[in-house]
């Protein structure tokens, strides 16, 4: 527990003064994830770069390692009213791997280009992580005290499923959550623009207050092996490329859960573009690349990522294997995993490598109405909607430790800035002004949470 001791670690700097050096400073490092049993650098640098901004400003954080590298930080702030529940922030130091052919510039430079910094991490979830290191030094230089407990954690291992980072700390440190009630993290509090009713350019700012489910699943195709010469009917890629030819093929049935239909309704209100449980297109055109995020929580869904078969020409293997990534809806899990086993067919195994649950929070409610009011406070003419992320967050393991988590990593957008595709994609990067309006946000909320 830090007690903050008044103007700490020098006199007091606005977190939109230094929240783009932070970000540069953490672009710089290499924390790559490629996944369980896979080697890489690891979290461990990026952890010592949060530990020493952190202990500048005289903050005592603690430190969890679960393998060698794979390295958690975590720092709490004591509030004023000791009885209320914490509020948990918290963001992840790995990012995906990045092919430095494919990108302008090089993903681990911390480049600035253009207004923006680009680099492997710039939207997810660096810059996060930065207005998080901005606002907890601006506590303890200005001496400021919340009015609750906020607890800071920079987790590793999110992008491998969390089981290095936020899933083994609530396993073997739950003690670092004890009194946390609420989180908030990644992947919610960005701005689309969209035409209203009159034709002019409207921001709306998206509150993240669900996710799908996660199940990455493998399917194991087995046959019997022989010469390449003989006719079979036994072929195990053959019955793997059916199973996937069916899988691909299926419809999956909508359904609109409170998080998406709050956000249709709200997109359809400032357009005036109407739509149904049908046909959504029209409407879902409007929000641009941000679209694909948002069709992706219609429904459940499962594509094929990986395939692996074979190791000479002439020789017809044993078995075949490929890795589906499956979301499912919240309630939906069971129907999902039923109908992957069904169409998968007699002979391809449905096998399990990991499995994590949905979340739907309520876009009510005493936080949500200050998430709204930090956002509208530095952009009064905008609009808040709530939506479903297709994909999944930290937010997971915390969720059974019943803390109710949301995406909050606020950011004004340029109308023009295709910034959903670049979660994962190449050419990552984030407006200079949109991190330092995200600073104050999220400063906002902290003073006001």
């Amino acid at each position: 527990m830090s007690e903050i001791p008044p103007h700490a670690g020098g006199a007091p700097t606005a977190p939109e003064h230094e929240v783009v050096r932070i970000c540069r400073d953490l672009l710089r490092i290499d924390t790559s994830n490629y996944g369980p049993g896979q080697d890489g650098p690891g979290e461990r640098e990026a952890a010592d770069y949060v530990v020493a901004q952190l202990r500048e400003v005289g903050l005592d954080p603690q430190v969890f390692e679960s393998d060698p590298g794979r390295t958690t930080v975590a720092v709490r702030i004591a509030g004023a009213d000791r009885d209320r529940g914490a509020l948990c922030i918290h963001g992840h130091l790995d990012v995906v791997p990045a092919h430095a052919e494919d990108w302008s510039v090089p993903p681990f430079a911390g480049e600035e280009r253009d207004g923006c910094l680009w680099g492997r991490g710039a939207v997810d979830m660096k810059d996060m992580v930065a207005m998080m290191l901005a606002c907890v030094r601006h506590l303890a230089r200005t001496g400021t005290v919340p009015p609750r407990d906020l607890l800071f954690v920079f987790f590793a291992d999110e992008e491998a499923g969390g089981v290095l980072g936020s899933q083994f700390m609530v396993r073997e440190h739950p003690e670092v959550f004890e009194g946390v009630t609420e989180a908030i993290s990644e992947v919610g509090g960005y701005s689309v623009t969209v035409e209203d009713a009159q034709g002019e350019p409207h921001r709306a700012y998206l509150l993240q207050t669900a996710e799908k489910g996660i199940a990455w699943l493998k399917l194991v195709a087995r046959g019997t092996a022989g010469h390449g010469s003989v006719p079979t009917s036994d072929n195990p890629i053959v019955h793997l490329a059916e199973a996937i030819a069916r899988i691909d093929a299926h419809k999956w049935p909508r359904e609109f859960i409170a998080s998406v239909r709050g956000l249709l309704d709200g997109l359809s209100e400032i357009t005036g573009v109407g739509y149904s449980d049908e046909d959504a297109e029209e409407l879902l055109e409007r929000i641009g690349p941000a679209a694909g995020f948002v069709r992706g929580a219609l429904q459940d869904t499962a594509n094929v990522t990986m395939l692996d078969a074979g190791y000479k020409h002439n020789v017809v293997p044993q078995s075949a294997t490929a890795s589906l990534d499956c979301r499912f809806l919240p309630g939906h899990e069971e129907d999902l995993m039923a109908t992957i086993r069904d169409l998968a067919g007699e002979h391809v195994e449905v096998v399990v490598d990991h499995k994590d649950i949905s979340l739907d929070s309520p876009f009510a409610g005493d936080l949500v109405e200050r998430m709204r009011g930090a956002l509208l406070a530095e952009d009064p003419e905008a609009s808040i909607l709530p939506y479903c992320l297709s994909g999944g967050t930290d937010n997971k393991a915390l969720s059974t430790m019943g803390i109710v988590g949301y995406g909050f990593a606020p950011l004004r957008l340029p109308a023009d800035l295709d910034f959903a595709p670049m979660f994962h994609g190449i050419d990552e990067r984030v407006p200079l002004e949109s991190l330092e309006f995200g600073a104050k946000v999220l400063w906002r909320l902290v003073g006001d949470c």
